[in-house]
């Protein structure tokens, strides 16, 4: 009979609390640091979930170990909806595979609440390489074995250009940063021949300092729309996909998450948050909890058996 009034008075302080939901600033965990393409699109959809919540979104960056740190200071954190997280493959559906160990269950661990959408990821060359599209890279590198080098600044870079390679025979020397950045600098050097990177790295390509060849994402981008698809420039789409998605802690209250997942899709449908993304190459994609939730199981089983078929594990 205790146990019983326990858990109906436990019910009714969760219902009070999500009735009052949010009465206080929200933290927003991001896994990368500011100025890489996870941070510049959680800057674009916090602050109209700012406005339709009625509070601050606060961002906070969490960077390294591949999303892990960011991902177990959510996990730590209170299922109270005060504290958000905005997962990326890296840490969901890479790093977990990749560990012997892994530091929590992107399944289990989190309550998924929205995903947020695709990160467009290109393949940039630098104007000195004697190619402009992807089967001039092919077979520049066919015929230049061990002599071209590429920067990777996450495992989205490191996974699809192994996956590209293996499937086109390539013999390339890999190059890896602790992200985009530091990459994309030795890239617009020249000490770098390519690079598989995210839409952080388009103003670069927009200066004419790099050279864009094709795009992971499955339609060409609105801002780009004369790169191709990977597809259409006749190389085999890659299997992993670039995603990222709104979470909470473990059983966070579902008033709560169903009231942040509905404002996301509201927020995700507006034009104008639509042209900012787009600037980023970033493809806006709502969801349910559920959906979410079936996506990073769908995606966590992908990038494992491509992470065992490439020998990437640690």
């Amino acid at each position: 009979m205790k146990k019983l009034a326990a858990a109906i008075l436990a019910a009714l302080v969760c219902s009070s609390a999500a009735a009052q939901y949010p009465n206080k600033p929200i933290r927003m965990i991001v896994p990368f640091p500011p100025g890489g393409a996870a941070d510049l699109t959680a800057r674009i959809f916090s602050q109209p979930l700012s406005q339709a919540l009625g509070q601050s979104v606060v961002l906070e960056h969490r960077p390294g170990a591949d999303g892990a740190i960011a991902g177990e200071a959510a996990v730590k954190a209170a299922p109270d909806g005060y504290t958000l997280f905005f997962g990326t493959a890296t840490g969901m559906s890479a790093m977990p595979n990749q560990r012997k160990v892994r530091p929590y269950d992107p399944v289990n661990d989190f309550t998924p609440v929205s995903q947020v959408g695709v990160f467009g990821f290109f393949f940039y060359a630098h104007p000195s390489m004697p190619v402009h599209t992807m089967q001039d890279l092919i077979g520049y590198a066919r015929a230049n074995p061990g002599r071209i080098t590429y920067g990777s600044g996450n495992f989205t870079s490191i996974l699809g250009t192994a996956q590209f390679a293996a499937t086109q025979g390539l013999n390339m020397l890999h190059v890896p940063y602790k992200g985009d950045g530091p990459a994309t600098i030795d890239l617009v050097a020249g000490r770098l021949s390519f690079m598989l990177a995210a839409g952080s790295v388009l103003p670069q390509a927009k200066d004419g300092k790099l050279r864009i060849l094709a795009t992971m994402l499955e339609n060409r981008s609105p801002s780009l729309p004369n790169v191709p698809t990977m597809a259409e420039a006749g190389v085999a789409r890659l299997p992993i996909v670039p995603w990222g998605g709104l979470f909470g802690p473990a059983n966070m209250p579902k008033d709560i998450t169903d009231r942040v997942s509905r404002e996301m899709a509201v927020i995700l449908a507006r034009k104008d948050v639509k042209e900012q993304l787009d600037r980023v190459a970033f493809e806006p994609r709502s969801s349910s909890p559920d959906a979410l939730r079936k996506l990073v199981q769908t995606q966590l089983d992908v990038w494992g058996r491509s992470i065992k078929e490439l020998g990437l594990q640690q």
